[in-house]
């Protein structure tokens, strides 16, 4: 298996093992607030969905070889976006706390799987290649998939030890 395959099947993983957990739960265990800043799990979901508009962004840069056109969301925040995470995160809770759940799921399930599209469409030379986009100030491209998967995997694991936690 070449490195392009290992990232996306490990990507494609973790989509599985969210929808597996997120399958297991009733619509009042998702929407009920019960994580730092009194977020609910659909409140996460809409928070990986938002960073992952942006890591679609860089991907589909990379699939049309020209700078991300990020989503308005943060390009709204002018060009230091990037160092205040804080600011991104409370900006897409606002925007997408109020929303029902089915639609949340959709949109971050369709995000997810457009996601792993365009990581089909690029080249593993140029996903690996860390002057291929200068934008990108040195990194390679496979760093968007892998940061995003350490993410998912992040609120993941936080989920996974909450639910065992009151499991008992």
């Amino acid at each position: 298996m070449n490195m392009k395959d290992h990232i996306l099947t490990a990507l494609r993983e973790q989509f599985d093992r969210w929808e597996e957990v997120l399958a297991s739960l009733s619509e009042e265990q998702i929407t009920t607030p019960r994580f730092d800043l009194d977020w609910s799990i659909k409140d996460v979901i809409a928070h990986l969905w938002g960073w992952q508009q942006i890591s679609i962004a860089r991907m589909e840069g990379g699939v049309l070889d020209r700078e991300p056109e990020f989503p308005k969301l943060v390009a709204d925040l002018g060009d230091n976006w990037e160092d205040n995470a804080d600011r991104v995160n409370a900006m897409t809770y606002e925007a997408n706390h109020k929303k029902p759940w089915i639609e949340i799921h959709q949109i971050w399930r369709e995000g997810f799987l457009y996601f792993l599209e365009l990581g089909n469409k690029i080249a593993e030379r140029d996903l690996l290649d860390g002057s291929r986009y200068p934008w990108l100030k040195g990194y390679s491209l496979a760093f968007i998939p892998v940061a995003s998967y350490d993410h998912h995997q992040e609120h993941l694991e936080k989920l996974i030890d909450w639910l065992r936690e009151h499991a008992k």
